[in-house]
C-alpha cells in the first residue's frame, strides 16, 4: 500500500522536489510507521491537493524530498 503523507507544496527545492520535513509529514511518517527509502512510491496531500511521487534523498540539503510531476497535481475533491 502506498503511504499518504501530508506535505507543504510551497516547500520545494530549486529542482521542484517537495521537501518531506514539515511537521505534518513527520507526524504521518511516525503514525504510519513509514521509513523513507530511495524510490519509495508515496502520495502527497495538503488536504486540498494531492499527487503521486517518489521519495529520494537530497544530499545537497541533507533532507528527504519527493519527486513529483507538477502537471499531475489534482484536487482532492475531484479525485
Amino acid at each position: 500500500m502506498t503511504p499518504t503523507l501530508f506535505t507543504d507544496f510551497m516547500d520545494a527545492d530549486p529542482r521542484g522536489r517537495v521537501r518531506l520535513n514539515c511537521v505534518g509529514t513527520v507526524a504521518d511518517l511516525g503514525t504510519q510507521g513509514v521509513e523513507l527509502a530511495d524510490g519509495l512510491p508515496i502520495k502527497l496531500t495538503d488536504g486540498e491537493l494531492e499527487v503521486d511521487g517518489t521519495a529520494t534523498f537530497s544530499a545537497d540539503e541533507n533532507v528527504w524530498v519527493a519527486v513529483i510531476d507538477w502537471t499531475a497535481v489534482r484536487d482532492v475533491v475531484a479525485a
